[in-house]
């Protein structure tokens, strides 16, 4: 049997980036998208082509019935192939440049749903499959949060470093709590990464501008986060949960 990772939002950047990774590292995966099918086509036509398992499945895990829907369809597309074992939380927003007193509820409502409860409830339905307590085999989570969590995003996003802060929590938290169940929680905080999540904060400039002010010179690849991810999800870090790893340059 082959163990089964899903990655959310794994149709571009960092989550096609570990998608093809994991699949390399002999992993089947669920290549969840929102609305972009063809991308997400396009990174299980890579991994097949190399020999790899893969599926993608449509969800907005924003939404409660489409979490459970996906999973529901995981169980189904996989039961010929392997448990789920691994759960990578990478599906995440930013919003436009904005200081707090200029934010609107809705924003910050959106914000946290996508960025914060949908990770929640995508832990919950992977340790009801995963955790001995619930009769699986044990599997590990990789939550991605962000250098902005202890940076803050002043003047920028704070809604964002904020729902990043409570993965770190959730990570931290969880990972206590399923430590003896056979379930390993660990967190990696990317720091400014060459992705096309800035052109979505109406920042497309923001890697080209910036890179020189790194410690390094550079914004990272969703390539070098893709590989702490896998590492994390591999029994090469099993003594590791509870842990968030710093992707991010020194910055």
């Amino acid at each position: 049997m082959t163990p089964v990772v899903l990655i959310t939002g794994a149709s571009r950047g960092i989550g096609a980036a570990t998608a093809l990774l994991a699949a390399r590292s002999g992993w089947a995966v669920a290549v969840n998208f929102a609305s972009q099918a063809g991308k997400a086509q396009a990174v299980v036509d890579q991994i097949k082509a190399h020999g790899g398992q893969a599926v993608a499945l449509q969800a907005d895990v924003s939404q409660q019935e489409e979490i459970q829907r996906l999973f529901a369809d995981i169980d189904r597309e996989f039961a010929a192939i392997g448990p789920l074992r691994g759960l990578v939380n990478n599906a995440g927003i930013v919003d436009q440049v904005a200081r707090v007193d200029e934010l609107s509820f809705a924003r910050v409502e959106r914000m946290m749903r996508l960025n914060v409860v949908s990770p929640f409830m995508c832990c919950k339905e992977a340790v009801l499959r995963m955790s001995t307590r619930h009769g699986g085999k044990g599997g590990s989570i990789v939550n991605l949060s962000s250098a902005a969590s202890r940076l803050g995003g002043a003047a920028q996003y704070v809604d964002y470093a904020a729902s990043k802060g409570a993965i770190d929590s959730l990570t931290l938290g969880l990972a206590k709590e399923v430590a003896a169940e056979g379930v390993r929680v660990n967190g990696v905080r990317p720091g400014m990464i060459d992705t096309e999540i800035h052109a979505s904060g109406g920042l497309p400039n923001r890697v080209r501008d910036l890179a020189p002010q790194m410690p390094m010179g550079r914004a990272g690849t969703a390539q070098e986060v893709a590989h702490a991810i896998v590492w994390f999800l591999n029994d090469a870090s099993s003594y590791c949960t509870g842990s968030i790893l710093d992707v991010a340059g020194a910055r």
